[in-house]
């Protein structure tokens, strides 16, 4: 399968179980379906950067950094696929 940047996946447990890496975000959260992750190329490095849809739970933290750094560059809000997502930059990991 060829991953192209732009465009958003699913990755299978398979992936967290042979990259074996507790920094990386749960795959299975309490039952719920794995994250949808976006991609983006960076030179010769592909980013998987987790998509999430409960914005208001990322929109305290996202005004809480902001107050206390004058902005917040880690987490996003965006309308993905005519939905509003949230953008988890800080949990995105290279391949």
């Amino acid at each position: 399968m060829e991953v192209k940047t732009g465009y958003i996946y699913h990755i299978k447990e398979d992936f967290f179980d042979k990259v074996n890496d507790k920094g990386l975000m749960i795959n299975h959260e309490n039952g719920r379906a794995r994250p949808t992750y976006f991609t983006i190329k960076d030179k010769d490095i592909l980013w998987f950067i987790p998509l999430r849809s409960r914005v208001s739970k990322y929109k305290p933290i996202i005004e809480q950094k902001t107050n206390k750094y004058g902005s917040c560059k880690s987490i996003m809000i965006s309308e993905i696929v005519n939905k509003p997502s949230v953008i988890l930059i800080q949990n995105a990991f290279p391949t």
